[in-house]
């Protein structure tokens, strides 16, 4: 749709790999004025190339893709296409993910669930320079507590996500055996829960990892 007064359109991608939803957001957007969808992509590798290609806006990007997450196409747009505002969507919208988002660059942070002409509103605003969360993922982010485990705990754990062996997590962080059983189990214990596994999906769910 051209812009209004004869303006030109902003040009938007849209990225996410399911489908429905990609088409619906289109769908959605091409009725908006001033809005053009000018590209898709079903997977985040896809998203930085066909940015590349067309040049958009404003990119809204799933945050939950194959290939490359959204917070890895933010962060790969900042630096090869700083004109392209990210509008990041999520079906999850935890506190330390929308952080994330911000410091890969992203403009905005808002939930899968939002109105049709909410997210138009958001691709208005950051095109123009401005920022948008969604001010009930604000609210929660205020009053999180922070992440209990340190840096060294959380590489540990994102290498122990499908039952790694001990001596491969050894190997690619360079510690003993005994140091990644040790730490393994610190985690279990600062996190209250019965395993690694269970460790692993309470941390991915709360956006630690």
């Amino acid at each position: 749709m051209t812009g209004d007064a004869g303006g030109a359109a902003i040009r938007v991608l849209l990225a996410d790999d399911q489908e429905l939803i990609r088409h619906a957001l289109a769908a959605l957007l091409g009725l908006e004025p001033g809005l053009e969808v000018v590209a898709q992509a079903a997977d985040g590798r896809a998203a930085v190339d066909r940015a590349l290609a067309h040049r958009p806006d404003v990119a809204v990007v799933d945050l939950d893709m194959p290939a490359l997450d959204g917070l890895a196409v933010s962060a790969e747009l900042a630096r090869s296409l700083p004109s392209c505002a990210v509008v990041i969507l999520t079906g999850y919208g935890r506190p330390p993910l929308l952080k994330r988002a911000l410091d890969a660059g992203a403009k905005a942070f808002l939930p899968k669930g939002s109105p049709g002409g909410t997210l138009a509103d958001v691709i208005r605003r950051v095109h123009a320079g401005g920022r948008y969360v969604d001010p009930a993922l604000a609210a929660d982010a205020l009053t999180m507590p922070e992440c209990p485990l340190t840096p060294r705990e959380l590489e540990v754990l994102r290498l122990a996500e499908v039952d790694t062996p001990v001596a491969v997590i050894a190997r690619r962080t360079h510690l003993s055996n005994g140091t990644v059983r040790n730490y393994l189990a610190a985690i279990v214990a600062k996190l209250g829960v019965t395993g690694r596994s269970e460790a692993f999906r309470l941390a991915r769910e709360q956006g630690w990892l």
